[in-house]
Formats: structure tokens, sequence, C-alpha cells
């Protein structure tokens, strides 16, 4: 039996699945509110003023690109170098929304793309969720990015006026919280022995690209061949 699309009926794009995206990622303002604040440190050490370091965080609202930016930051400004390296980081990018376009298409062009901004790491895993458990309001992704946007720039500001009292944050291991989040909102997607191998594919992928290629090219790649495999299992 093949799976249908889904199709206008089906989908809806309302407040009350945006208040519900909201609710779900509260538990993640502490990580984004962290993320925030070691960012605004960096951007505050590499010279940035608070008002384009808050700026950045609003409008380019990608925690690891901003990171790359900031290191890069320097005069003259190396703007191929920033636009080469955030473009390589966030190919990942690609993989995310491609698994989310079927399931945003059916409520147009103008509100998929205006939902598709909030796409963040932790969105995009926590909408997953929700669509696999046959969450129907696309509206629930902008609810969940938007609750992880606020703490991200108030924690920049934070960042940049308390930069030169705080500690070495690599040393309190705030720019873990990500990754932390991350891991705790996908290992529940885990749904067995069907799984195994695909993630296994894309984890052993990704270690291996790391050692050869510099960058983030390891998640392009880990990520390509876990979707290949996982597709192939699907296809018999």
């Amino acid at each position: 039996m093949t799976e249908r699309a889904p199709t206008e009926e089906a989908a809806v794009f309302t407040w009350t699945g945006a208040r519900l995206g909201m609710r779900r990622m509260l538990p993640l303002l502490p990580s984004a509110l962290a993320g925030g604040v070691v960012f605004g440190v960096l951007a505050r050490n590499a010279g940035m003023s608070v008002a384009e370091s808050a700026l950045m965080s609003t409008l380019v609202f990608a925690g690891a690109a901003q990171f790359v930016a900031a290191s890069l930051w320097t005069a003259p400004l190396p703007i191929a170098a920033i636009i080469l390296g955030t473009f390589i980081l966030n190919l990942r990018h690609v993989l995310m929304g491609a698994t989310l376009r079927h399931w945003l298409q059916v409520i147009g062009t103008r509100r998929a793309y205006g939902a598709i901004t909030m796409l963040t790491d932790e969105s995009w895993a926590m909408t997953v969720r929700y669509t696999t458990a046959g969450g129907r309001d696309r509206a629930f992704l902008v609810g969940a990015g938007l609750t992880l946007l606020v703490p991200w720039v108030g924690g920049t500001v934070a960042g940049q006026f308390a930069g030169s009292r705080l500690p070495d944050t690599s040393r309190l291991g705030l720019d873990f919280a990500f990754t932390a989040a991350i891991l705790a909102i996908v290992v529940p997607l885990w749904r067995g022995r069907i799984d195994l191998l695909p993630w296994v594919t894309a984890g052993v992928i990704s270690i291996l690209v790391g050692r050869w290629l510099p960058g983030t090219w390891n998640v392009l790649f880990g990520g390509l061949a876990g979707a290949i495999v996982a597709g192939l299992r699907h296809d018999r």
C-alpha cells in the first residue's frame, strides 16, 4: 500500500500549532540562551558592536554559521571566505529542508518559505518528531523556531555586555549546549533495529569524511549516506 501525499484539507496553519511548537521547545530555552551568550562573547572579542551582533543573530539565526563568521571577522573583512565557509557549513540545511518539503508544500509557497526561515537544527528535529507522530499543523515549525530566536538574540546581547566579566566559555562547557539539546531530541526518534543500519552508516561515513576533509563536509556526506541506506531499505 502506498502512502498518500498530504492534501490541502489535511494541512492546517494556525496559531494553535505555533503555540504548540513554542511549548514543545521551552525545555531548550537554556541551551539557546547559553549558545547566544557564547556567540555574544566571541562577537565582542572579534570587534563587533552590540547592534551588529544582535542584527546578525536576528537575520542570520544560524549558530554554527555565526561562529564561523565571527572567527573570520577581521579588517579588511574577508567576505568571500565568510560566504564560502558559512555555505559549506550550512549545506546540511539542504537535507533538512528536503525532509520537510512535501509536508510544507501543501500550504503554498509564501507560507512554506516563511516557515522554513525558522529552520534550525533543533526546530527541525522537534518538527520531525511532531510529523512522525502525525502532526499536521505547519505553523508548528514557526513557533518552534521563534521560541529559540528570542533567547538566542537575548543571549547574544548579554554576552556582548558581560563578555569582559565572564570566564572562558569553552571551559564552562556552554559550547556543548546545542549538541546536548540535539541529542535529547533525536534519540527518541530511534525506532529500533530498523534504524540501526542507516544511523551507523551515517556515523561511520561522517567520521571517515571528517578525517580527510576540512569544515563540516562530514555532516553532509554522513547525512546523505544514511538517507540513501534508509531509502534503499524502505523500497525493499
